[in-house]
């Protein structure tokens, strides 16, 4: 095993066994921390200098993703300015592991005159910060991972944990589902895999459909025309009663064109909600090895609002 692995694991230690003191150390005072953040009218301004800094932008960030408006402020910036970021209704959440961060003053100062709450987090509960803050977040006095006790690691590995449970802890709280998830990430492969049912399918007058008794030459007509290959058949009220796929076609093709679309299509069809997520519809296609669905909204008497294709789910990234 190299020297590189050995300091690899010594790191990765130690840091894990902070976690675990975080975890265990949590008391009452995250209990008020995620009231006050659930109570807030405005937005949850966060901030922090240098690695404290980064840390809280990717607490902001995720936050904002999952339902919590938040943004990160620059201390030094708050002071030229920005401090107009911060109103009546906010609620700051402020990232110092000494507590004592001189940048963050400016910021502390106008939360205090304007009655704006005060999460703190630091690793002393004696700091300026903390002394300061409604509400007290105290990290545990776990060793830095480099070893000199210089370097910003334990302290903001831990500082990012806090974050993710305070952000989970307002998920849960709120019920937050991936489809309001994937409200807020519509690009990129999460986008895709969140995508539902109605945001890809096709719809109108591309939905290739015919009535029961339209005879096979219109319907060959239909299936030729959409390009999906299928047809579905519906009722005057728009429920699907059947489809008719190339399958269908070759079992009937002995007088195929004496025939009408109800002699031809297979009833019952496998079917999907325009409210699933796409990437579900991929699985049953993928199953049945079939290459597209008709969307039917159970909610709606079981018509027929759409058709899925396994290439509209290809090209958003899905398959």
């Amino acid at each position: 095993m190299s020297n590189f692995q050995n300091i690899a694991r010594r790191v990765i230690n130690i840091e894990s066994q902070a976690l675990q003191q975080l975890a265990d150390g949590l008391d009452d005072s995250f209990d008020r921390a995620v009231d006050t953040l659930l109570n807030a009218t405005g937005r949850v301004i966060i901030s922090g200098m240098g690695k404290s800094g980064h840390i809280a932008r990717k607490i902001a960030a995720t936050l904002a993703s999952t339902g919590t408006p938040a943004h990160f402020v620059h201390p030094a910036e708050a002071s030229h300015g920005d401090l107009g970021m911060m109103a009546k209704g906010d609620v700051a959440l402020m990232l110092s592991n000494s507590g004592e961060t001189p940048e963050l003053a400016d910021m502390v100062a106008h939360t205090r005159r304007f009655g704006i709450p005060l999460i703190g987090v630091a690793s002393r509960a004696s700091s300026t910060l903390l002394k300061q803050a409604d509400v007290a977040l105290v990290l545990p006095q776990a060793p830095e991972a480099c070893g000199s006790g210089i370097v910003p690691t334990t302290s903001t590995t831990m500082t990012l944990a806090l974050g993710d449970a305070l952000a989970v802890a307002l998920m849960e709280h709120r019920e937050f589902t991936p489809e309001n998830f994937r409200d807020f990430h519509p690009g990129g492969k999460l986008g895709a895999r969140l995508s539902k049912v109605s945001d890809l399918m096709h719809s109108g007058t591309a939905l290739p459909t015919v009535s029961p008794n339209a005879p096979m030459s219109d319907t060959l007509i239909e299936i030729s025309q959409k390009g999906f290959g299928v047809v579905g058949v519906t009722a005057d009220d728009g429920r699907l009663l059947g489809i008719i796929t190339d399958g269908d076609l070759r079992r009937h093709m002995d007088g195929l064109l004496s025939l009408n679309a109800t002699d031809v299509m297979t009833k019952d069809p496998t079917t999907i909600a325009p409210g699933a997520l796409a990437e579900e519809a991929v699985a049953i296609m993928n199953q049945r090895h079939i290459t597209c669905l008709f969307v039917v909204n159970p909610d709606n008497g079981q018509k027929a609002e759409g058709l899925l294709h396994i290439h509209d789910c290809l090209r958003a990234g899905l398959g």
